[in-house]
């Protein structure tokens, strides 16, 4: 009976063993499950970061490799700047309050990432107008890159010097996400509004430019 009772206790004692061991083992495969997942956020991270890094150097190198003469970019320009201060303009008009703290279309970018009330007008008013944030970024390079040697041209001469320019950017540009911008920005300006699909993009080159087809 003693070695029976002696048996039992040596076999519950390792079992409490292999039991503490599991748990110990446990213990390690959920922290090495944390660390897995905080490595994968990480490289997820790194990655998008990586990712908007690149399209930022293209969108760059697009903008400074456009052959365009000063006349050309200077039309170009004169869209631009019409559809980025449009944009400041109707953030002010949906955030009367913030009129003084938001003294520039950059303010409005800049402020925007932390205070979640000018990111949803901006957002509204992007949408309002048909922008994404990648026609901002396309629009806002090519301003940072030309804008200081550029000159703006009123609506009424601008045809006096390019009869097509949805022609001309779609010729001269062969960066997609820059080429987009452009174009959208000539939307705005003309239409009130940039156009999103397809059957929609068609019928707005159609009416600029006859030669376009069914």
């Amino acid at each position: 009976m003693n070695n029976e009772t002696t048996t039992l206790m040596s076999l519950k004692e390792a079992m409490k063993r292999v039991d503490q061991k599991l748990q110990v083992l446990e213990a390690q495969f959920k922290e090495l499950d944390f660390a897995k997942d905080n490595l994968t956020q990480k490289f997820e991270h790194h990655s998008k970061t990586l990712a908007s890094q690149a399209a930022q150097d293209e969108m760059w190198t697009a903008v400074l490799a456009l052959k365009f003469t000063s006349m050309e970019l200077n039309i170009l320009y004169s869209y631009i700047i019409e559809v980025l201060t449009c944009l400041h303009t109707r953030v002010l008009e949906k955030l009367p309050d913030l009129v003084r703290g938001l003294p520039t279309l950059a303010s409005v970018l800049r402020r925007k990432v932390k205070n979640k009330h000018i990111r949803v007008v901006w957002e509204s008013v992007l949408e309002e107008c048909g922008l994404q944030e990648g026609d901002i970024t396309a629009l806002c390079t090519f301003f940072i890159a030309h804008g200081n040697k550029a000159e703006h041209y009123a609506t009424k001469v601008r045809p006096m010097y390019i009869r097509d320019v949805t022609l001309m950017i779609t010729n001269m540009v062969k960066n997609q996400a820059l080429q987009d911008g452009l174009l959208r920005a000539v939307q705005v300006i003309e239409k009130g509004k940039a156009v999103r699909t397809p059957e929609e993009q068609k019928s707005f080159l159609k009416e600029l430019i006859p030669s376009v087809k069914n």
